[in-house]
């Protein structure tokens, strides 16, 4: 891509793509802040300076340049500095497209966006090469969203044709994880449906099928180049001035098969066109993306759509099977936006109508860092082990770019349903910008569902008991407990809990099922006052009172005659409850644990003063 400017602007337009700031900077200074692009050379061409952004096939590959450049792009495209996209034709010449006909803007396109008024029918297609991820859940989660919320179909299919990467319980694993979320599947491996086999390893022969009618077509070709001499094209396309994103030389389009054809082994590549078509994705509106290439030594992109191994690569077996399954709408992630064009041409080449396709952003870190098994992108079976709900999840991962509407003045709910968001997701909800994910909103979205389901769902209530009954009697050393007992606790603590761990943490619930022990030195610390004589004081008529449901007035009466204020009476109760600081309320402790259980404690604490 060559994109040119005046002199000066551009280095206002180069600062501006990297760092999202429109700051006056130097030469030497926009050198410096582009480096973070593989590739840049700069040259005079008819007085214009021309900046080039060149990204190799293997560069392209890494999803940490796509999502750099792709946010690069989008501030490029909403920055003002006038400019042209410029690329050259087949006799060498430069075509020009001016910005306002690339509406690849910071804004996404409303009028695109408009819900479907027809069923859709809509995919998730994992590789069981790893376990699902958050990444993975937020794709599977807005596709069966726009199926549900149309009264459309939810479609799994197992695109696993790379089969030396297959991991052993990747495929169980999402049968189970969908199933936890309540994803309900209406066709897939295991459900079946008029469109199986569901797995693309099972479809071999329908691919066999397709691509002869391309061979047919003479659109495309089998390449018997060995992996040595496509590395030196590879490497040698990186040497070149200006350097290309393509490499390909279409040496076995151009010249007779070998003699011993064979016994090769070989590949089938798409011979792809001059130029990609333009298409039209809905969140990021009209997309006309294509190679950069070096018109004194041509080099084409033509990627491989059958391996040696006779499998189908993804850019291939993806499209056959989204056509003949009837997909209507594809949403996946921003870094399938650039391998788009090679699908559009394909189905041109079939002569079949593409679905619509929607880039949903990238998940970053709260520092802006794409989110990584390192930076907690961690798959979600792990996370329900380590005590999160299926609904904070949804919830968590919904928001990941999409937002819900409102009218104005209307106040916002950040709480979201499966049940609710089944029947009204809207894509025009969907915004553009890379998601930040915070882990810190998952606990908040844990400790509002956990805490409704303890009060509200009483399976979920006694699934809670029986996951921390054994680890509660190991850690009191008991026998036995009762459970309706710890129910009734479950219930009343639920709303202080961010994760149903926490009920295990360090004991601090103990108190409910055994007397605690005290040490004067932790109430003075806790208190903040050292006077023993006036803990006894204050404890004795506390142990006198004859009913603490009239806490309130025996507060105010030792206030007024010790002259103290209310909270160290609160505090001492507390610590006798307690042994130790809680956040549970007095009132619930008292009721759970009976008054006689209180006033004894009160005497013992008072004892040991």
């Amino acid at each position: 891509m060559m994109i040119s400017t005046s002199k000066d602007s551009w280095f206002h337009l180069v600062y501006t793509v990297y760092t999202g700031t429109p700051n006056s900077i130097n030469a030497g200074q926009s050198r410096i802040h582009c480096a973070i692009f593989k590739h840049i050379s700069l040259f005079q061409d008819s007085s214009n300076l021309l900046f080039h952004l060149s990204l190799t096939p293997t560069e392209m590959s890494s999803s940490n340049t796509i999502m750099w450049s792709s946010r690069a792009l989008r501030r490029l495209y909403s920055t003002k500095p006038k400019f042209s996209l410029k690329r050259k034709s087949q006799s060498g010449t430069t075509e020009s497209k001016t910005d306002s006909s690339h509406t690849h803007s910071g804004h996404h396109h409303k009028h695109l966006l408009a819900q479907p008024t027809t069923p859709v029918r809509a995919r998730f297609a994992p590789s069981p090469t790893g376990f699902l991820h958050l990444g993975s859940l937020r794709t599977a989660l807005y596709n069966y969203l726009i199926a549900k919320s149309t009264g459309g179909t939810f479609l799994l299919r197992l695109e696993d044709t790379d089969q030396n990467r297959l991991i052993p319980g990747a495929e169980e694993n999402i049968y189970q994880t969908l199933q936890w979320l309540g994803l309900k599947i209406d066709e897939g491996p295991e459900k079946g449906g008029k469109f199986a086999p569901y797995r693309q390893s099972e479809r071999t022969a329908i691919y066999q099928k397709y691509i002869q009618v391309l061979l047919d077509k003479g659109l495309a070709y089998r390449c018997y180049c060995s992996k040595e001499r496509l590395n030196q094209l590879r490497d040698s396309a990186r040497l070149l001035k200006p350097p290309t994103t393509v490499s390909y030389d279409r040496y076995c389009l151009n010249h007779e098969s070998p003699e011993n054809a064979t016994e090769l082994p070989y590949t089938i590549r798409f011979k792809s066109p001059d130029s990609y078509p333009v298409f039209t994705d809905l969140l990021h509106g009209e997309i006309n993306h294509q190679p950069q290439v070096n018109m004194t030594d041509r080099r084409y992109e033509d990627p491989v759509l059958i391996k040696s191994d006779g499998l189908p690569t993804y850019h291939f077996a993806n499209v056959i099977d989204d056509h003949l399954m009837e997909i209507t709408h594809v949403i996946r992630g921003e870094e399938w936006l650039a391998s788009t064009p090679k699908h559009i041409a394909l189905y041109d080449a079939f002569g079949w109508t593409p679905p619509k396709f929607v880039h949903i952003p990238l998940l970053t870190t709260i520092n802006n860092k794409k989110l990584s098994k390192r930076s907690g992108d961690i798959d979600i079976m792990s996370l329900k082990s380590k005590g999160y709900l299926g609904e904070a999840l949804i919830n968590f991962s919904v928001l990941f770019g999409w937002s819900p509407r409102r009218e104005l003045g209307e106040k916002y709910n950040e709480f979201h349903e499966l049940k609710d968001l089944e029947k009204d997701f809207p894509l025009e909800g969907l915004t553009i910008g890379n998601a930040k994910v915070d882990f810190k909103k998952l606990d908040f979205f844990n400790k509002h569902y956990l805490g409704l389901k303890l009060t509200s769902d009483e399976a979920f209530l006694q699934q809670c008991v029986e996951d921390v009954y054994p680890a509660l009697l190991e850690r009191l050393n008991v026998d036995s407990i009762d459970k309706s007992y710890l129910a009734k606790v479950l219930k009343n603590v639920g709303p202080t809990l961010t994760n149903i761990k926490e009920f295990d943490n360090e004991g601090q619930f103990d108190f409910f099922f055994k007397d605690p022990k005290y040490q004067v030195e932790v109430l003075k610390q806790f208190t903040k006052v050292s006077d023993v004589s006036l803990f006894k004081a204050i404890l004795e008529e506390l142990s006198n009172a004859k009913d603490l449901h009239n806490l309130d007035s025996i507060v105010k009466s030792l206030v007024e005659e010790h002259d103290i204020k209310k909270k160290l009476v609160y505090q001492l109760l507390r610590f006798s409850i307690t042994g130790s600081q809680s956040g549970i309320k007095l009132p619930i402790m008292i009721e759970l644990l009976t008054q006689e259980t209180v006033f004894k404690r009160i005497n013992d604490l008072k004892s040991q003063l």
